[in-house]
């Protein structure tokens, strides 16, 4: 397992490996100490590099693992290690995805050249290395418009833009990155598909709701962000979102593990691709996935890409609702309101609390995607999840000197 102690929900995923009877053996940058005690424990070996993206060094010190031990799987859930681990199962002859096939799932441009090819709908699109290709392409597209990175993930340095001077103040800020992707800005709902596959066959489903879109969120500092675990997948309003994930992951040839793919219903009911990858969601949805049918995807995972199989019931019980917190002012954590109050109201419907504490540094909302903390709540009625989440948006504050 490439980089096991992070992203922060790593060590669970290596956790489910280890218990579905997997030997787990680590290969990431940190140092062992920092991996902490319930991910050492789960590891049966850990070999540290200096540095995961110098391959030959990588490669180097592979090889002198391998000369000892036999690897059946490489598994990667952190979106840039996907590629060393493909080059790393080409090497050993092991299962999983190729070079050829990860390029895809890293490469937007190819990712919605390769789906057009299928029939899929997707935003208007072009790829750009000059600002000159980029005016071009907005050109040929129309505002408004969706600047972002190529191979990046989430809302980094993603931006929409909606006339020359904004997109001039976009490419400005997009400096730093080699290629973009400029596309067109699909007005509607954004939500996803995300699943665990084994053999192509997809085990389990979800999706979540954003509320309001990432972009939107990123863009304003008061807003507390929310996604939400959906109980009744089968409502016909998505229907159209669970056909096109499902044509998209043939197109792709997807075949073992978590997938996450992003889509947009528009007004009209008509169902656009954003963007997708071959892993898990971050942001801790993995754990609101777990929260609305009471299950362990950490482990399921583990068992689909282990044993082909997923052997937990996963029918839904609630809908499940993240609510990320951005502190008011700068500086460092200096007290929270509401948070009684919202205990009285809310009850047992809320499962877990995690926000800062007085006298951290509160965090760059920007960079951050769980921001300043989060709470997570749920309840069987839709409904009345929305409700209370709108509570913690607007009762809950955190205020930082």
């Amino acid at each position: 397992m490439i980089a096991p102690g992070y992203p922060a929900e790593m060590p669970r995923f290596a956790r489910g490996l280890a218990e579905v009877g997997a030997r787990v053996l680590g290969l990431g940058d940190q140092h062992e100490s920092a991996l902490g005690p319930e991910l050492r424990r789960h590891l049966a070996a850990y070999q540290r590099v200096d540095s995961l993206w110098d391959e030959d060094a990588v490669m180097r010190e592979l090889a002198r693992w391998t000369s000892r031990v036999r690897f059946e799987r490489v598994e990667c859930l952190w979106e840039p290690g996907m590629m060393l681990a493909a080059r790393i199962r080409e090497l050993l002859g092991v299962p999983g995805l190729t070079v050829q096939e990860t390029i895809p799932f890293r490469d937007k441009e190819t990712m919605k050249t390769a789906l057009d090819r299928a029939g899929i709908r997707t935003p208007r699109h072009a790829r750009a290395s000059t600002a000159r290709q980029a005016r071009d392409a907005a050109g040929e597209i129309g505002y408004p418009l969706i600047v972002k990175p190529i191979a990046g993930a989430g809302a980094t340095d993603t931006y929409r833009v909606d006339d020359d001077r904004e997109l001039d103040q976009a490419l400005a800020r997009v400096r730093h990155v080699p290629e973009i992707s400029v596309e067109e800005f699909v007005e509607g709902d954004e939500l996803t598909f995300d699943t665990i596959c084994a053999e192509g066959r997809i085990l389990y489903f979800n999706m979540c709701w954003y509320r309001p879109r990432p972009l939107e969120g990123k863009l304003k500092e008061w807003i507390s962000p929310q996604a939400i675990s959906l109980r009744d997948v089968d409502a016909p309003e998505l229907a159209a979102g669970r056909q096109m994930g499902e044509a998209v992951l043939r197109a792709l040839r997807f075949r073992d593990g978590f997938s996450h793919m992003e889509w947009y219903r528009k007004k009209d009911g008509e169902a656009v691709f954003g963007e997708i990858g071959a892993r898990p969601p971050g942001a801790r949805m993995v754990d609101l996935m777990n929260f609305g049918a009471d299950v362990d995807t950490y482990r399921g995972w583990a068992e689909a890409v282990c044993h082909g199989r997923l052997s937990q019931d996963v029918r839904r019980r609630y809908n499940a609702a993240i609510v990320f917190k951005r502190a008011q002012g700068r500086g460092r954590i200096q007290r929270i309101e509401g948070l009684e109050r919202l205990n009285r109201a809310i009850g047992s419907h809320l499962v877990v609390v995690d926000l800062l504490p007085i006298g951290a540094p509160r965090r760059d909302w920007i960079q951050a995607q769980i921001s300043d903390g989060y709470v997570i709540l749920r309840h069987p009625e839709l409904a009345e999840t929305l409700r209370m989440a709108d509570l913690v948006g607007t009762d809950l504050q955190l205020f930082a000197d």
